[in-house]
C-alpha cells in the first residue's frame, strides 16, 4: 500500500459518507494504490454503522472500533501501529481539513522530509480558537525549537518509519511533530485549505489549552531527562539543599552572636529545604534505576478489533 488515510473520529455521523468521497476526489489524479482507515473512538452516534456500511462497499475502507472514548491520542496511536502504507495522512473528520490538499503534502515529502504538516493559513474557525492557538504554536517553539504556525493541524503526511517509532500516548497527538523532530526526522509545513465545521460541534473544550500545557512539560521531560532524572531531581534537590544550608549557617551565626532562632520561621524553613532537597534527590536516584528498567514502547490497555476487506466477520 503507498498510501494509508488515517482519521480518528468521535461522533461524525453526518460527514463521513461525505469525506470518503472528498478523499476518493482527492486521490484520484494520484497513481498511488491507498487505502482509508477509519478509528472510531467510542462514537455514541450512528458513525460505527456507516463506517460498517462504507467498508462493505468500497474496498479500501478498513474501520477500527473502540468499545469506549479513549482519547485522540490513543486512536491515532492504533491506527500508526495498524497502517500499511509506506506513507500515513491523518487527518479529522469534520470536512474542515481538505483532502485535495492530499498530493502537495505527498510533493512535498518526496522533497526530502519526513513528517509535512498542514498550515492552516486561512483559518475558519473562530476568534476565541485562533488566539489561543496563536499562543500555543508560539509556546511550544520556543521551548522545543520546532517552529510551525499550527502544530495542532489534523492534517498531516508522515513517512511510515517516523508512524512506526514516535510513541503517541495520553494528550501528545498535539506534538507529534515534536516527538517527530526530537527522533531525528526532519519536519516542515504547507499551507493547505481550511474549511468551516459544517456539521456537529467541535469535540474540544477551553480545558484542552490547560491539558496541552501539561503535555508540553511532559514532552520536554521525555526529551530531556527520561533517560537522566537524576540531572532533574539532583538539580532542584541541591538548590533547595543548598538554599536551606545557607540559612541554617546564617541561623547558627546568630544563635553564636547571642540571638534567639528556637521559634523563628526561618529555622523551620531551613529544615524544610533540607529535608525536601535530600527527597528530590533521592528521587532521581530512583529515576536513574527506573530508567535502567524502562520499556521501549507503552502499550494501552485497551481491546480494538481491525476489520479489514476479506474478513470473515466482514
Amino acid at each position: 500500500m503507498d498510501v494509508t488515510i488515517l482519521v480518528p473520529l468521535y461522533n461524525e455521523e453526518e460527514s463521513l459518507r461525505e469525506l470518503y468521497k472528498a478523499v476518493q476526489a482527492g486521490m484520484s489524479p494520484l497513481d498511488l494504490s491507498w487505502e482509508i482507515l477509519f478509528v472510531n473512538d467510542g462514537s455514541t452516534d450512528s458513525s460505527m454503522d456507516i463506517l460498517k456500511e462504507l467498508h462493505g462497499q468500497y474496498d479500501n475502507v478498513s474501520v477500527i472500533g473502540f468499545g469506549r472514548n479513549l482519547g485522540k491520542s490513543a486512536a491515532m496511536a492504533v491506527g500508526f501501529e495498524e497502517a500499511s502504507g509506506k506513507v500515513v495522512v491523518t487527518m479529522d473528520a469534520d470536512l474542515q481539513d481538505d483532502p485535495a490538499e492530499i498530493p502537495k503534502m505527498l510533493e512535498r515529502l518526496d522533497g526530502g522530509f519526513d513528517l509535512v504538516s498542514g498550515w492552516k493559513k486561512e483559518r475558519k474557525d473562530p476568534l476565541s480558537k485562533r488566539l489561543p492557538s496563536k499562543l500555543f504554536n508560539w509556546a511550544t517553539g520556543a521551548v522545543s525549537g520546532v517552529h510551525l504556525h499550527d502544530m495542532n493541524c489534523g492534517l498531516k503526511a508522515y513517512r511510515q518509519e517516523v508512524v512506526k517509532t514516535i510513541k503517541v500516548y495520553g494528550e501528545l497527538h498535539r506534538y507529534t511533530p515534536v516527538l517527530a523532530h526530537f527522533a531525528g526526522f526532519s519536519v516542515t509545513e504547507v499551507p493547505v485549505r481550511h474549511h468551516a465545521r459544517r456539521y456537529g460541534q467541535t469535540k474540544f473544550g477551553a480545558e484542552r489549552f490547560l491539558r496541552g500545557f501539561f503535555d508540553l512539560v511532559t514532552v520536554l521531560f521525555l526529551r530531556r531527562y527520561v533517560t537522566r532524572p537524576l540531572h532533574l531531581f539532583g538539580m532542584l534537590g541541591s538548590v533547595l539543599f543548598a538554599g536551606g544550608f545557607g540559612i541554617g549557617i546564617y541561623l547558627t551565626i546568630v544563635k553564636i552572636m547571642g540571638g534567639a532562632i528556637g521559634r523563628r520561621p526561618l529555622l523551620t524553613l531551613a529544615i524544610l529545604l533540607i529535608v525536601v532537597g535530600v527527597q528530590m534527590v533521592s528521587f532521581g536516584l530512583l529515576g536513574e534505576m527506573l530508567a535502567n528498567l524502562r520499556s521501549d514502547s507503552i502499550d494501552y490497555p485497551i481491546r480494538a478489533r481491525l476489520v479489514r476487506r476479506g474478513d470473515a466477520t466482514g
